[in-house]
C-alpha cells in the first residue's frame, strides 16, 4: 500500500494538472475497490451513500462523526488511491471542533477533506458569515500542521437550502479561499451560467457534484466551463439502491427472478476483488 504521503501529493497532483477529472463517491470498501478497479484516480466519500447503508436519510446528526470516520477509513485502506471525505459540517459549530474533525479525519489515512457552512437548523440553516470563515480558517490551520499536504475543500450551501443568492455563496468562497481553502464547492449550483460565474471569481480549483438527476453536464462541458474536479455524490449509491428495489419488486409483484439476468456475475466479483490489494 502506498504512504499517506504518496498519497496526498498524488491528490495534488490531480488538482494542478490541466483539464477536470472525476472523483466518484463510494460508500463503503467494496465499492471503493470497484472503483479503484475501474481506473478512476482519487475517490471521495459520501454521507448521504453512507447513511442509507444504515437505513438513514441524509440529514444534519443522522450518522455521527465516529461513524462517519469508521467508515472513511474502512474506505481509505482499500485502496492505494487518495481518498477526501465529506466531513459535513466538521460535526459541531465551533472553529476547535471542526480542527479536531480535521486531525482526526488524516490520522485515519485520508488526504482530503470538505467542510460545509450549513449549521443545521432549520430555522437558521447557514452559518454567519464571520463564523463560517472562523471555521474555515481553524480547518486550514489543522491541515498544514500535519506531516503531508492536506487538501482542504471550503463548501457555500445556500443554494442546498433555500438561498439561491449567487453573490452571497461567491462572497463565501472568496472569504474561504482567502482563508486558505485548497478547494471551492457549492452545491446546488446546476446551471452553466452560474457555474461560470462562480468559477471566473475565484482562484482555486471548483467542485462540482453532478449526477443528482437526469440533466447533468458531461466531463467535457465541465472542463469547458473551467471545474477542475467533477464529484457524484450520492447519485452512484442511489442508482444502486434503485437496481435492488426494481429485482425485489420483480419478485414481489410477478414471482419472478428474471433480475437475475442482469446481475454481475460472482465470477466477475471474485476476479474483480482478486486482482486488488
Amino acid at each position: 500500500m502506498l504512504h499517506q504521503f504518496d498519497k496526498a501529493t498524488a491528490f495534488q497532483r490531480l488538482h494542478a494538472r490541466p483539464g477536470a477529472f472525476v472523483i466518484p463517491n463510494p460508500w463503503d470498501a467494496g465499492t471503493a475497490r470497484l472503483l479503484a478497479g475501474l481506473g478512476f484516480e482519487a475517490l471521495a466519500t459520501t454521507s448521504a451513500g453512507f447513511a442509507f447503508t444504515l437505513g438513514r436519510i441524509d440529514s444534519a446528526g443522522a450518522v455521527s462523526r465516529d461513524e462517519i470516520l469508521a467508515n472513511a477509513e474502512d474506505i481509505a485502506g482499500a485502496t492505494d488511491l487518495p481518498v477526501t471525505a465529506d466531513l459535513e459540517d466538521g460535526f459541531g459549530a465551533a472553529p476547535e471542533t471542526v480542527a479536531e474533525t480535521i486531525r482526526r479525519a488524516a490520522a485515519i489515512g485520508l488526504v482530503g477533506g470538505s467542510i460545509e457552512d450549513a449549521a443545521g437548523r432549520a430555522d437558521d440553516p447557514i452559518h454567519d458569515f464571520g463564523l463560517a470563515v472562523e471555521r474555515v480558517r481553524a480547518a486550514v490551520e489543522a491541515a498544514r500542521s500535519l506531516p503531508f499536504p492536506f487538501v482542504l475543500t471550503a463548501r457555500a450551501d445556500n443554494f442546498l437550502y433555500g438561498r439561491p443568492d449567487l453573490a452571497d455563496t461567491i462572497r463565501r468562497l472568496q472569504a474561504y479561499q482567502e482563508a486558505g481553502a485548497d478547494v471551492l464547492y457549492a452545491p446546488g449550483v446546476t446551471d452553466r451560467d452560474g457555474i461560470a460565474t462562480l468559477v471566473r471569481a475565484v482562484d482555486r480549483p471548483v467542485n462540482m457534484v453532478t449526477g443528482l438527476t437526469e440533466t447533468s453536464f458531461t466531463v467535457a462541458e465541465l472542463t469547458e466551463i473551467g471545474v477542475k474536479r467533477i464529484s457524484v455524490g450520492g447519485s452512484l449509491a442511489r442508482a444502486a439502491l434503485g437496481a435492488f428495489l426494481r429485482a425485489a419488486r420483480v419478485i414481489r409483484d410477478h414471482g419472478s427472478f428474471s433480475y437475475a439476468a442482469t446481475a454481475i456475475p460472482d465470477e466477475d466479483l471474485r476476479r474483480l476483488f482478486s486482482s486488488m490489494p
